[in-house]
């Protein structure tokens, strides 16, 4: 008779020598594009540059802390991860048996033809102790494969909601910055309608008095109404980048209490683009990607087990009788142990094809993998060179909106002294009009840059920087 003793050593022993595992060595896939240093290396880490040490002004601040409280896709994703980690602890608890407290108590009639002792009889029977219910030994690692697995979709998870959280921040801004850009507009087309306005009210009062002729009544008319047309769809783009900017953040705005003029934003962060393998294999959507590869790595180690056999164990430890005062004495003592194994004979090929799938699927995720860092690399890359060129394009919209104000007064002071045309002064307006809505446009464009920037290399995770970041010369 097996003694307890001996009963929880052998089941120790058990649990000390089911630890193989027959999932592959992970090795991390070499990027398929030469990833290299372009410029010389700062200290600065992006990625760990706080989001408000990068975004400067203080209402765009408070917007982003609204957007990522209120925000309901970066809620369902943050529940979505809490929900794939309590789902690794319980693949995680099957590695262990479950112990369960037993007892039953029965009552039975036994008939008289039955009962051995020539008269019938009902006897009660008391059971209490603990069990081990059809507990899986994991000799081949199944169990502990399909625990990794896992693992690797919870941190997959993790990874994909902070990569949602940059993309939200970068959205915030992104939309704030064009209301403000497009109400600046509106505003500029405003004061064009305006000024259009007085001027068509001189010419007619000239043309009335005999000093102008119709052809400048028209034309003073329809740069009017053409002024009236813009004010009116860059009204409608500000709205529309408004109702954006609202839904981003989760909740209703005051208008008045967000605005701000669009010259008196605080100006980004400057950055230091470094382009090198850490930086991209750190970005929250490059671990994603690969924690999706570890995933399937470790459903290959499972779909291997299945080639073996798989062993369970059902246990009991207690006391019985047929009264509930015998159930403390030592005469009372029972246990039950009840191994069992199943071994794959025929599955007609099932088997294989499930590992063969797995195998499939790791390759799959590998391209995919490579994918993500491709396109990660090309938005890096593609920001850095605008980066200069966008610099290089707001200097000169500066000096061409400064020319063309220029032109225009000019225009002006002829016209009325009586030299040129009523046109040459609307080809003038027209050109300083253009250059000033392309100037904030251009830096707009810039604005975008910067902050898609700072997202491509992986800022946005932290709201303050974790470790001292150096400051700016």
């Amino acid at each position: 008779m097996m003694k307890p003793l001996k009963l929880s050593i052998a089941i120790s022993t058990i649990l000390t020598i089911s630890a193989c595992s027959l999932m592959p060595d992970y090795q991390r896939p070499e990027p398929t594009i030469a990833i290299a240093n372009q410029q010389k290396e700062s200290t600065l880490n992006v990625a760990e540059l706080g989001w408000r040490d990068f975004y400067l002004d203080p209402k765009l601040e408070q917007l982003i802390s609204k957007a990522l409280a209120n925000n309901q896709n970066l809620r369902v994703s943050s529940l979505t991860v809490e929900q794939l980690r309590e789902q690794f602890r319980i693949q995680k608890a099957a590695k262990l048996p479950t112990v369960n407290a037993e007892g039953s108590v029965t009552r039975q009639r036994t008939p008289e033809s039955l009962s051995g002792i020539g008269r019938s009889g009902i006897t009660d029977t008391y059971s209490v102790g603990l069990g081990i219910s059809a507990w899986e030994l994991d000799f081949f690692g199944r169990i502990d494969s399909l625990s990794e697995s896992a693992l690797q979709q919870f941190l997959a998870s993790k990874s994909a909601r902070d990569s949602m959280q940059l993309t939200l921040i970068a959205q915030v801004a992104d939309a704030w910055f064009s209301w403000l850009a497009s109400d600046a507009q509106q505003q500029l087309s405003s004061e064009t309608r305006e000024a259009r306005a007085e001027s068509y009210q001189l010419i007619e009062k000239r043309f009335n008095s005999g000093l102008a002729s119709e052809l400048d009544v028209r034309q003073a008319e329809t740069a009017l109404h053409e002024a009236r047309v813009l004010e009116a769809q860059y009204q409608q783009q500000a709205n529309q980048n408004f109702t954006n900017l609202q839904l981003l953040v989760g909740q209703t705005l005051d208008k008045d209490e967000w605005k701000k003029d669009w010259y008196e934003i605080k100006t980004l962060r400057d950055i230091p683009a470094n382009l090198t393998s850490d930086v991209l294999l750190s970005r929250p959507d490059v671990m994603q990607a690969e924690s999706i590869i570890k995933s399937a790595n470790a459903d290959i180690g499972a779909a291997r087990a299945a080639f073996f056999p798989r062993i369970s164990l059902t246990t009991s430890l207690g006391f019985g009788g047929t009264s509930f005062g015998q159930l403390g004495e030592a005469s009372s003592r029972q246990w039950a142990i009840a191994p069992q194994f199943t071994l794959p004979l025929l599955d007609w090929g099932v088997n294989q094809a499930n590992l063969n799938v797995a195998e499939l699927q790791k390759d799959i995720n590998i391209a995919q993998y490579q994918q993500v860092i491709q396109e990660a690399f090309k938005e890096v890359r593609d920001e850095m060179e605008a980066r200069y060129t966008l610099d290089a394009q707001l200097d000169a919209q500066n000096d061409l909106t400064a020319s063309t104000k220029r032109s225009l007064e000019l225009a002006r002071y002829r016209f009325n002294a009586g030299i040129d045309s009523y046109l040459d002064v609307l080809d003038a307006q027209r050109s300083s009009i253009n250059s000033e809505l392309n100037q904030i446009d251009t830096r707009l464009l810039r604005l975008r840059n910067q902050l898609t920037l700072y997202k491509a290399l992986g800022g946005g995770l932290y709201e303050e920087t974790p470790t001292a970041a150096p400051s700016q010369n």
